[in-house]
């Protein structure tokens, strides 16, 4: 069955409701006297780590914001287009050496402060940090033990829905500075010597993956887009020998070796926003460029490069989804103190008759308190 994107969530719950349920149960409206897509966005604009209490309001509010689009597959397209993206930003505190959590709230541009993450006091680095943005959850994964070299199974799984952190099924292999991607719905990680495991969501628990054969690829950065997961080694001047990367392909569970064209020109952290692969650059201005699979060539994205006033180091993350009309996208790029530049990637008259693009800057800065702290990850989830 289809869902119209004019639908209401609403709509859309009650129709998907009597899928799996039979239906019979009377549905009250959201804000009596409103029209459901008014009440709609008064309801998105509730802060999400207030919805245990406002969910008390009324069966109809508690059915608004608890069903999880991931119970009805059929409408987590146009659950996704009705929710708020929240960047979620992960940082180290210099002074306890302990990982923070915090949500930016895309209309006040106010920084949230989620509850602690369980354990965190893995080494800087050491651990994974997927999202499932179409579900709500952020995971956090394996690590090394600060101050040692032991690596732990241990992962703990995060509900913008709950506001709160659980204890998910630890991976059969414990392991640290992975690369890690959602592939189609799963998580997917990798270590260096190329074992990997599939986090299965729905059923809770991980399962063997096709291992990667060769030489080893030690992790420098790592981005999933279109059923694969993209592993490279990254850049470093002067060129010692050529970087190496690996894809993994969910639907054929096989790795192949990276294209020449992607793997040379992979120069910074990468973003997928709007099904598109962003990078930027870790040298010059911090420019954006996009990758072209068909030219397999990292093109420069035209407008200026990440504003200087967010300082490295940098985190980077996309919304999966386009924003609005016009094959608009959005970037973060998180520095120290939990500054955010949002970056807009709109098309742009083709110059040279190709698919052109254009960033435009907006810079959030982070509270005085924030100052000392040195992001490690970023996330966008739908809340």
């Amino acid at each position: 069955m289809s869902f119209s994107s004019s639908m209401s969530k609403q709509q859309v719950l009650e129709v998907a409701g009597d899928e799996v349920g039979g239906g019979g149960e009377e549905v009250m409206e959201l804000i009596p006297g409103l029209p459901e897509e008014v009440a709609e966005k008064c309801l998105l604009h509730l802060p999400f780590l207030y919805h245990r209490l406002f969910r008390t309001v009324s069966s109809t509010w508690n059915r608004f914001l608890t069903v999880s689009p991931a119970k009805f597959p059929s409408a987590a397209a146009a659950s996704v287009s009705l929710s708020l993206p929240f960047l979620f930003a992960f940082a180290f505190d210099p002074a306890s050496r302990r990982l923070q959590c915090q949500a930016l709230d895309p209309f006040s541009r106010r920084w949230l402060l989620l509850p602690p993450v369980p354990g965190g006091a893995a080494a800087a680095g050491s651990f994974a940090v997927v999202g499932l943005p179409r579900r709500g959850e952020i995971y956090v994964i394996g690590g090394v033990e600060e101050g040692g070299d032991k690596a732990v199974r241990s992962v703990a799984v995060y509900s913008a829905a709950r506001n709160g952190w659980e204890e998910a099924a630890g991976m059969g292999t414990a392991r640290g500075y992975m690369a890690a991607g959602e592939v189609g719905g799963r998580l997917v990680v990798a270590g260096e010597d190329g074992e990997a495991e599939v986090f299965d969501p729905e059923e809770g628990r991980w399962a063997p993956a096709a291992a990667r054969r060769g030489a080893a690829v030690a992790r420098y950065d790592a981005a999933a887009s279109g059923g694969k997961l993209y592993v490279t080694e990254g850049w470093a001047w002067p060129f010692e020998r050529a970087p190496r990367g690996a894809v993994y392909d969910a639907a054929s569970d096989s790795w192949s070796e990276m294209a020449r064209g992607m793997r040379e020109g992979w120069t910074g952290s990468c973003a997928v926003a709007g099904g598109r692969m962003y990078i930027v650059a870790e040298y010059g201005e911090w420019r954006l460029k996009r990758y072209d699979e068909p030219r397999d060539e990292w093109r420069m994205v035209t407008g200026s490069g990440v504003p200087p006033e967010v300082r490295r180091p940098h985190v980077v993350s996309g919304e999966v989804e386009e924003v609005g009309s016009g094959g608009r996208r959005r970037i973060y790029v998180v520095g120290a103190g939990l500054d955010v530049a949002i970056g807009t990637v709109s098309p742009s008259p083709a110059i040279h008759g190709g698919d052109d693009e254009r960033v435009d800057w907006e810079v959030v800065k982070g509270p005085a308190e924030f100052a000392g702290l040195a992001p490690c990850n970023a996330q966008v989830l739908y809340a």
